[in-house]
């Protein structure tokens, strides 16, 4: 096939210009699949009331790819009773997000990009899982057309829905959607091993399973850190920086401990440490452990920053804090800024389940020091080990380099056309790299 016929239609809520880490996936997905003879056409919402905006990531978007949006039928963006309503019906009544208003009142403008740009294969991408649902209703509609479903986190096994669970009518009835999409799929992809071994062990009902499903991770994008100059920086006070926000499990608690025993044994002096919070936090919530522990003045808390800006701060402090909570589903995955972590060059870290995914993906790229998420003693250790370098104008971090160009997003992105091109020619009997 002339691979300038080759054309893709890919489904994400969540693009440019809005901002946070969900968005990152598919942007550079689009930004390189030309490379690989696919053609994107990229179905997604409008730009109105996005409660995150980065517009930084709109040049990532190649020249002359058609990018057709939707109403985004956000029902939470309301005020007053009016959004008091809004809300009630986003999140109790809307299965199995509140973006099924979004899937439902896109089918038809899906149907035309389909018709209109001969469409060859289907790409949806979650959360939101409604995605999904529409990937459901257009391989009923146009079987002949191969669609490949990727899961950035897990759906019913989501540690968040496992702490949270909803009640049992809503969860027998997503468990049956997300069963329908494993079975309806031409093929499966997820961002971690992990993940993919809970998808096929807790199905084991669905045939072939194992076989249309592969791993394709998160990862960086070496462009997003060319006109940024990596050096060791020579900060006044020892900075650890800490990108994106604090929600469920995923709390600063026990690292806000750590840091006030620290200066309370004098191992490390209060007047030369900044720590740096960088997102969507809650701003009342942080103050009051602050307060409690006596850090006000040590840690800063900055709102969402644009991408590139947040990347400049990034190689600009002296460590990365990463943080993960405990519990049932963790080890499955690791957020999307622990590749930018590692390649901005400086030592991770890391408050994470120790067996988990992104424990393994530092251990394996020497990227940085590693505690469990509950293990305030070796936390503490490793801080110091880090602040001593400081002091000393020395460095512990020997990353293995090799290891990290494997995420490189352009090779992933080789990685996602195979995919395509393996499903598009229904060469099941053919291994895909």
């Amino acid at each position: 096939m002339d691979n300038l016929n080759k054309k893709v239609l890919i489904i994400a809520y969540s693009f440019p210009p809005a901002g946070g880490p969900g968005v990152q996936r598919t942007t550079k997905f689009v930004k390189y699949l030309r490379n690989y003879g696919w053609e994107p056409v990229v179905l997604t919402r409008d730009a109105n009331n996005m409660p995150l905006k980065d517009e930084t990531f709109l040049k990532d978007i190649p020249e002359g790819v058609r990018v057709i949006r939707t109403k985004a039928w956000d029902l939470t963006c309301g005020t007053g009773i009016t959004g008091l309503a809004g809300k009630f019906i986003a999140r109790k009544i809307l299965i199995p997000d509140s973006e099924r208003l979004w899937e439902l009142f896109s089918r038809k403008v899906a149907e035309k990009a389909i018709e209109n740009h001969d469409i060859q294969v289907i790409y949806t991408t979650s959360l939101p899982y409604s995605s999904h649902l529409m990937g459901i209703h257009l391989k009923e509609k146009y079987p002949q057309i191969s669609w490949v479903a990727d899961f950035r986190d897990e759906w019913t096994n989501n540690p968040y829905i496992l702490d949270n669970p909803y009640n049992p009518i809503r969860m027998n009835i997503e468990k049956r959607m997300e069963k329908r999409v494993l079975q309806t799929a031409d093929y499966l992809i997820t961002n971690t091993p992990v993940m993919l071994k809970n998808f096929i062990e807790k199905n084991p009902d669905i045939p072939g399973l194992k076989d249309k499903f592969c791993v394709i991770p998160n990862g960086y994008d070496p462009d997003d850190f060319k006109q940024i100059k990596i050096h060791e920086p020579k900060n006044d006070k020892f900075t650890i920086t800490y990108t994106g926000s604090f929600y469920g499990r995923r709390k600063p608690d026990l690292f806000f401990d750590a840091i006030m025993e620290l200066i309370a044994e004098n191992r490390i002096n209060k007047e030369k440490i900044c720590i740096k919070l960088i997102g969507n936090f809650k701003s009342d919530r942080i103050a009051q452990l602050l307060e409690e522990r006596n850090l006000t003045g040590i840690v800063n808390i900055y709102p969402y920053m644009e991408h590139d800006e947040c990347v400049k701060n990034m190689v600009s402090s002296d460590c990365l804090l990463l943080i993960e909570g405990a519990g049932p589903g963790a080890e499955a995955f690791y957020t999307g800024k622990i590749f930018e972590y590692m390649v901005a060059a400086r030592p991770i870290l890391a408050m994470i389940p120790e067996k988990g995914a992104a424990a393994q993906l530092i251990k394996e790229t020497s990227t940085g020091l590693i505690s469990d998420c509950s293990d305030v003693e070796t936390t503490k250790n490793n801080i110091v080990k880090l602040y001593t370098a400081w002091l000393n104008g020395t460095s512990i971090y020997n990353p293995n380099v090799n290891e990290i160009k494997k995420y490189e997003r352009n090779n992933l992105t080789a990685s996602l056309a195979k995919v395509f091109d393996h499903v598009l020619e229904k060469a099941v009997s053919k291994p895909i790299d």
